[in-house]
């Protein structure tokens, strides 16, 4: 292992495109992508897999100078968004963070997230001192892996150190009237004018988590500090004193927790301005469930004795303990008056929509029908297969009113109202039509889902073409879904053909090689249709060989294919070719789990990759020439035979110097390294 410094001496054995060629590079691809239809083409990173630059502080961040380096860098390719995760403050337990960002907050923003170098910047009052951003801060390491691993306890011990000295730095500069530092606090007391209540409630939470040791309050054996918010919305007057009392003894560690808010949404307004002028967008995630310290905040508005998990067919269904909203808090009458349950989630989708230009809805089930498991069932008692003891696992439309077992809870069909009444509105004030979101409708499609989902509003679906062909699916009109390989939560694509399962003849083995979406005569066909076309028959046989005995050609063909798509994603890791680390396998508890991370040193690795014989990186200019090929022929085909010959002379007219650029740019990135 070696140590990357910031000298100018590092040398990079690898031919990559030239200041002078970059422009050609983008504007011949973005011309491909509009001659081919698309409008999306979207890269997905979780905050914290973003790379570090300069120094490392043990975590990515999507806000900072280095984010806009990787940006710049998927705007070279093409990409015109990123798909983040959600961004909210993670779980901490015993001084531990617990990684998944799909139990974070929704409200307040990750600390962990803040571009420490700005602080020790003329424009932050330099609240940070060089000496301590270099101590709580490490020189990035590079290694011969073409990953990093994110250490998010360490982060946290450094954010702390970092924050609690700016926090100290910026009262003493602004009493001595700095100009930045007094800036900085008109800044700071517009934020806190606007978001004081909450940011005071939490910043009590994790006071009262430090005195617990964890953030799971139902687990603190104080009853007042257990139940404290919901007994103040009560009236309680005993409650209002104890929270005042609490808030005036910790004022300083309170206080400092709005302070470090006010820097973690100041970063991310800068970035978004930023963003804007360069036309690249940021998806958020709105998930399905929320923190404990929101659950906190809210507790009145859950179900009290079910959670929220996804119904297993093949499995016990899995238990994600999501706080499901009680149905009778969503709305308060039937002319859709929002309850207090409708409050939290029109503020959650708020939130999530305050600096993004889009969205992703996680769980899209969870918003009409979702599946619920008794918070009192022990794991035995959830049942393998389809035959489910409905007494502990259902869904919400099956769980009966206990003043009238005939009823359903949900009688007034709340649930299935909430998106034509609440989401779907909301997002309009946005701008957001609803094709335009990313829906996250994988899941068990119960028959209520199915009517409400897909009969009443037609929304867009996550089409995985692992498993379809685009073929099939674009014949069918769905050009507003949205199309994939894999997302965060799917193993490399590029090892997708050595995936072991169940074989057509009851064997185990390598099934990928078996489906139908897969088979090289499909992919070497759809590529190629045009029957016309010279040597098209030597063509496709040639292809089909190259298929069957060579698995990452055959991956780069569904890539490929998945570029004929209208709006399409790609993981981070399959861009850049990382094939043997995973960032998240679904439904399980690897300690691995959210810490795959971009090394610091991710364009040497690339170019390197693209550069080797076989490589596992994505070559965008090759696929993108495929791609076009695959468009020019179909259009070619959808003409009556008789006017065949024509268009295709037309369309090789037309495209044949795109499809040239391509080639060139294509073989650019395959020149061979320097010795």
């Amino acid at each position: 292992m070696r140590v990357l410094g910031i000298n100018n001496n590092h040398i990079t054995f690898q031919r990559r495109p030239t200041k002078e060629e970059e422009p050609g590079l983008k504007e011949t691809i973005n011309k491909t992508y509009e001659a081919l239809g698309n409008k999306e083409r979207v890269i997905i990173t979780h905050g914290s897999c973003f790379p570090a630059l300069g120094r490392d502080s043990y975590i990515g961040s999507p806000y900072g100078n280095a984010a806009k380096e990787y940006t710049k860098f998927l705007m070279l390719y093409g990409f015109n968004g990123n798909q983040l995760g959600p961004g909210g403050e993670l779980e901490v337990i015993n001084g531990e963070i617990k990684p998944s960002p799909y139990n974070s907050s929704a409200f307040a923003k990750n600390k962990l997230f803040i571009d420490l170098e700005e602080l020790t910047k003329d424009k932050y009052g330099k609240i940070l001192s060089e000496e301590t951003y270099n101590n709580v801060t490490k020189i990035p390491e590079i290694s011969d892996k073409n990953y990093d691993m994110t250490d998010f306890n360490e982060a946290l011990r450094s954010y702390n150190t970092a924050l609690k000295e700016s926090f100290n730095n910026f009262k003493a500069k602004v009493a001595k009237g700095q100009p930045q530092a007094l800036a900085l606090n008109k800044d700071f007391n517009k934020f806190i004018n606007k978001h004081d209540e909450r940011l005071t409630d939490e910043g009590l939470f994790h006071i009262l988590s430090k005195k617990h040791g964890t953030d799971r309050f139902e687990e603190w054996e104080d009853k007042a500090d257990k139940n404290l918010i919901s007994n103040i919305r009560k009236g309680n007057f005993e409650a209002i004193e104890r929270y005042n009392d609490l808030v005036d003894a910790n004022k300083n560690e309170i206080d400092q927790y709005k302070f470090e808010q006010f820097i973690a949404t100041k970063q991310i307004k800068e970035n978004k301005e930023w963003r804007d002028s360069e036309g690249f967008k940021y998806y958020n995630d709105l998930l399905v469930g929320c923190s404990k310290m929101d659950r906190w905040r809210y507790q009145d508005v859950f179900l009290k004795d079910w959670e929220m998990g996804a119904r297993e067919s093949n499995g016990k269904s899995q238990r994600w303990y999501i706080p499901v909203i009680d149905p009778k808090k969503i709305f308060k009458n039937n002319n859709y008056e929002l309850g207090d349950g409708g409050k939290f989630l029109k503020e959650k989708l708020a939130y999530a929509l305050e600096f993004c230009e889009n969205i992703r809805i996680d769980h899209a089930m969870g918003l009409i029908e979702p599946y619920i498991l008794s918070t009192t069932a022990s794991d035995d008692e959830f049942v393998n297969g389809d035959n489910k003891n409905h007494n502990v696992e259902k869904y919400i439309s099956e769980l009966r009113d206990p003043k009238n077992p005939r009823d359903e809870y949900d009688k007034n069909w709340y649930y299935p109202k909430l998106l034509e009444k609440l989401i779907l509105p909301e997002l309009r004030e946005k701008g957001i039509t609803q094709d335009m979101p990313v829906w996250e409708d994988i899941c068990s499609y119960p028959s209520r889902f199915v009517q409400i989902y897909e009969h009443q509003l037609n929304l867009p679906k996550i089409q995985n073409i692992d498993w379809n062909k685009s073929q099939k699916l674009l014949k069918e009109g769905r050009k507003d879904d949205w199309y994939l390989m894999g997302s965060h939560d799917n193993m490399p694509a590029m090892t997708y053909m050595q995936r072991i399962g169940d074989m057509k003849d009851g064997s185990k083995g390598e099934y990928t090689r078996e489906q139908e979406s897969w088979n090289a005569d499909y992919l070497a066909g759809y590529l190629n249709m045009d029957d016309g076309r010279k040597n098209i028959g030597d063509i496709r046989n040639q292809l089909k060989e190259l298929y069957n005995t060579n698995d990452r050609e055959r991956v780069r063909a569904k890539f490929a294919e998945l570029m004929t798509t209208p709006k399409f994603q790609i993981s981070f890791a399959d861009l850049l070719g990382i094939t043997d680390v995973t960032y998240n396998i679904g439904g399980s508890k690897r300690e691995e789990n959210w810490k795959e991370r971009i090394s610091t040193d991710y364009l040497d690795k690339y170019y390197k990759n693209l550069a080797s014989e076989n490589p596992t990186a994505l070559n965008i200019p090759e696929l993108l020439k495929k791609a076009l090929q695959a468009k020019i022929d179909m259009q070619v085909m959808a003409e009556n035979e008789q006017n065949r010959d024509k268009t295709r002379n037309s369309l090789t007219e037309k495209y044949q110097p795109l499809l040239d650029d391509l080639q060139k740019y294509a073989d650019i990135l395959k020149e061979p390294v320097e010795e």
